[in-house]
C-alpha cells in the first residue's frame, strides 16, 4: 500500500471506510471512497480538512477523459446494469441491453472496452459499450483504408444501384459498377454471401463508406496479364479473338492480354478502315510485333504472316520505266500510287506539273484516279519508289519567251481562284495569274468569281515573264484602251452631268450618268440634299456636279447640292460687290465736300 493511502488513514478515524482497495499498474491507489461516514464526523472547523484530503484522494486518480475508450473489468451484473471499473472513483453502469448481440461476455472479471460518455457533478461515470464499439470499428475502417487491405464483408441486402456489405457491423455500399469487371445485372444472387472487397472512399462528415470488389479482380488480371505478357516475345505467332473495332485499328484477345492490331499492319494494300479486313469476335492467327513490358503493352500484325507485295514486284522495273497506278492516299506533299495490291510509290507534289501554281495535292489529283508515271527513284532493299508525272513531257518553259513573248495575246481557261487574282492555263503546265486590279478598267472587284467563273475562256495580254521562277503575269484589262482617259476629258472637276442614283445607302449614294451607263460615281450623304430640303431618293434622276476627279483610284464625286448652293453664293457675291461700289461712292463724296470745308475755314482764317 502506498505512503498517501496511509496518510489518508491517519486522517480518517476507523469509522471511515475505503472500498475495493488496490493499486493499479502505476502504483496508485485505484479505490473508491465511503465519504458518507467521514462526512458524520466533520463540523464547520473541519471543513479545510476535508478539502486537502479530498486533494489527496483525487491524485490517486488516473485521468478520466469524456468521450474516450479505456478498458474495464466487469465488477456486477444485475437485471438491468452491469457495473464495470475503469479505475476512476466510481464503478460505471452500462444498460445490460448493450450486449444483447454479445451476452456470452457478460462475466464477473470479464475485461472489455467501453467509452466514458460523461463525466458528472458528483464524480460518477456514465458508460458505453456500444459506443466503443462503434467508434473502434470506425478506426479499423479507416485504418484498412488507408493501409489499402483487402476486407471480408457480409452482403446484407440490395439497394438501389448496388449492395449494402457490413464490415465490422458498419454497413457500407458496394456499387453496381464495382461488383465486378463486367456489368452486374441480378444483384440478388450475392445477398447473403461473404465479398472480399477493399475500401475506395470514406466521406469523415457523413460516415459514408464506398467499397469496390472489382478492383480485387482487376489487380489479379493485372498481375495474370504481366505474367502473360513476360512470356511474350516478337516473332511469335498466336491465336486470338477480334475484341473492338475502331477507325486506327482493332484490339485482340489473347486469352487475357489485349493486343493492338494496327490498321496499317492489317494489310498490304491500302485499306481506308479496319472493318475492310477483320470483323467483331473473328478469331485469326497474328505474329507479335512488339512488347513493351514496361507498360504492359503488345503490337500485333496479320500482314505480316503473307509474304510482302515487293517481292512480286516486276524485276525489269528500273529508273526510267512507265508505271500506271491508281491514287491510294493523298497527303499534303503529294499523293501515293498504288503500283500493284500493297505496292506504292510517291508522287511528290513537285512532280506533279511544270506549272508551279498547284498548292495542293488536290488541284492535281484525287483518290481513285488512274495515272500514268515514269520511275525516279526505286530502292528495293528499302522497299520505296518515287514517281513523276511531269518527266513523261518535254518542259514547256524551256521556249517560252518565243511562245509567249511580252504583249502577246492569248486565250487561256480559268482554273482556280485566290484572294488575290485568277490562275489561267494557256497550255498543260504553263499558268499565269491575272491579279483582280488587271482584269477591269470600271468595275471595282472584291474578288475573281465576281468576274468570271472557272472553267471560263478568257483573253489576255502577257504583261511580265520571270523564266527562273516560273511565272507569267498576265491582263485582261489591258486589252482594252484605258476609258479614264477619255473620262478625265469628259468629268472634270466643274462639270455638270445628269445622272439617276442606283444604290442608296448609309454615307451616300451610287449614281450612274445618263450618258455612259459603264461607270459609277460617288456622292455623299450631304450633297444629295434638294433645294427644297428635301433628299434625292434611289431610282431619281437629276444634274449632279462634279467635285472631285482621280483618275489613279478611279473615283468620282459629284453633288447636286452644289449646283444650286454655287449659284445662290455666286448671286450673294454679286450683291455684296454692287453694295461695296455703292458704299465707297458715298464715302468718296463726303470726303470731297469736307475738303471744301476745310478750304473755306482755312480762307476765312487768312482774312
Amino acid at each position: 500500500m502506498s505512503n498517501q493511502t496511509e496518510e489518508i488513514k491517519k486522517k480518517s478515524s476507523p469509522s471511515y471506510e475505503i472500498k475495493n482497495e488496490k493499486l493499479n499498474d502505476q502504483g496508485n491507489i485505484k479505490t473508491s471512497f465511503d465519504w458518507t461516514k467521514y462526512e458524520t464526523h466533520l463540523n464547520d472547523d473541519g471543513q479545510e480538512e476535508r478539502r486537502k484530503f479530498e486533494e489527496i484522494y483525487t491524485k490517486t486518480l488516473p485521468k478520466i477523459q469524456e468521450l474516450e475508450i479505456y478498458e474495464g473489468i466487469i465488477t456486477h451484473i444485475s437485471d438491468k446494469t452491469i457495473l464495470v471499473d475503469i479505475g476512476f472513483k466510481a464503478e460505471g453502469a452500462i444498460p445490460i441491453s448493450e450486449f444483447r448481440d454479445n451476452f456470452d461476455i457478460i462475466q464477473i472479471g470479464n475485461k472489455i472496452e467501453v467509452m466514458v460518455v460523461k463525466i458528472d457533478y458528483r464524480g460518477e461515470c456514465i458508460l458505453s459499450y456500444q459506443k466503443a464499439k462503434m467508434l473502434r470499428n470506425w478506426q479499423r475502417i479507416n485504418e484498412a483504408y488507408e493501409k489499402s487491405e483487402v476486407i471480408l464483408g457480409y452482403v446484407a441486402a440490395r439497394t438501389k444501384g448496388g449492395l449494402i456489405i457490413e464490415i465490422f457491423e458498419i454497413e457500407c455500399f458496394l456499387p453496381g459498377s464495382h461488383i465486378n469487371v463486367k456489368p452486374v445485372r441480378d444483384y440478388d444472387t450475392y445477398v447473403g454471401k461473404t465479398m472480399e472487397v477493399k475500401v475506395v472512399k470514406i466521406n469523415q462528415k457523413t460516415k459514408n463508406v464506398v467499397v469496390s470488389h472489382k478492383v480485387l479482380i482487376e489487380r489479379d488480371i493485372e498481375e495474370q496479364r504481366k505474367e502473360m505478357i513476360s512470356k511474350l516475345d516478337k516473332g511469335q505467332v498466336l491465336e486470338g479473338k477480334i475484341k473492338n473495332i475502331l477507325p486506327y485499328g482493332a484490339f485482340v484477345d489473347l486469352g487475357g492480354v489485349d493486343a493492338l492490331l494496327h490498321i496499317t499492319d492489317m494489310s498490304w494494300p491500302h485499306i481506308n478502315h479496319p472493318t475492310e479486313i477483320v470483323q467483331l469476335e473473328q478469331e485469326l492467327k497474328f505474329v507479335v510485333l512488339g512488347v513493351d513490358k514496361d507498360k504492359n503493352r503488345v503490337q500485333l500484325g496479320l500482314k505480316q504472316l503473307h509474304p510482302h507485295p515487293w517481292n512480286s514486284l516486276d524485276e525489269t522495273l528500273k529508273v526510267g520505266s512507265k508505271v500506271k497506278g491508281k491514287v491510294s492516299v493523298l497527303a499534303d506533299y503529294g499523293a501515293f500510287i498504288e503500283i500493284i495490291p500493297g505496292v506504292e510509290a510517291l508522287l511528290h507534289i513537285s512532280e506533279m506539273s511544270w506549272s508551279t501554281d498547284l498548292s495542293s495535292t488536290q488541284d492535281f489529283v484525287q483518290i481513285g484516279d488512274e495515272l500514268e508515271a515514269v520511275i525516279l527513284t526505286i530502292d528495293r532493299q528499302e522497299r520505296k519508289m518515287s514517281l513523276s508525272v511531269k518527266q513523261l513531257t518535254s518542259d514547256p518553259w524551256i521556249n517560252i519567251q518565243e511562245k509567249y513573248p511580252i504583249g502577246s495575246k492569248h486565250t487561256g481557261i480559268v482554273k482556280k481562284f485566290t484572294n488575290f487574282g485568277v490562275f489561267t492555263e494557256l497550255e498543260k503546265g504553263i499558268s499565269g495569274i491575272i491579279y483582280t486590279n488587271d482584269l477591269s478598267w470600271i468595275k471595282k472587284i472584291k474578288h475573281p468569281s465576281e468576274f468570271c467563273s472557272i472553267n471560263d475562256k478568257l483573253e489576255i495580254i502577257i504583261l511580265a515573264l520571270d523564266i527562273l521562277a516560273r511565272r507569267l503575269n498576265l491582263g485582261h484589262k489591258q486589252l482594252t484602251e484605258n476609258p479614264w482617259d477619255k473620262y478625265e476629258k469628259i468629268y472634270y472637276v466643274g462639270s455638270i452631268h445628269n445622272g439617276i442614283i442606283s444604290n442608296l445607302f448609309d454615307k451616300g449614294a451610287s449614281i450612274k450618268f445618263t450618258e455612259d451607263q459603264k461607270i459609277e460615281a460617288f456622292a455623299p450623304l450631304r450633297f444629295l440634299e434638294k433645294k427644297d430640303g428635301t433628299t434625292l431618293k434611289e431610282g431619281e434622276k437629276t444634274n449632279f456636279k462634279v467635285i472631285e476627279f482621280n483618275k489613279e483610284i478611279k473615283k468620282i464625286v459629284i453633288s447636286h447640292t452644289s449646283i444650286y448652293r454655287d449659284k445662290r453664293d455666286k448671286d450673294q457675291k454679286k450683291e455684296q460687290r454692287v453694295r461695296n461700289r455703292k458704299f465707297e461712292r458715298s464715302t468718296l463724296g463726303d470726303i470731297e465736300g469736307l475738303a471744301k470745308l476745310k478750304e473755306q475755314i482755312e480762307k476765312e482764317k487768312n482774312k
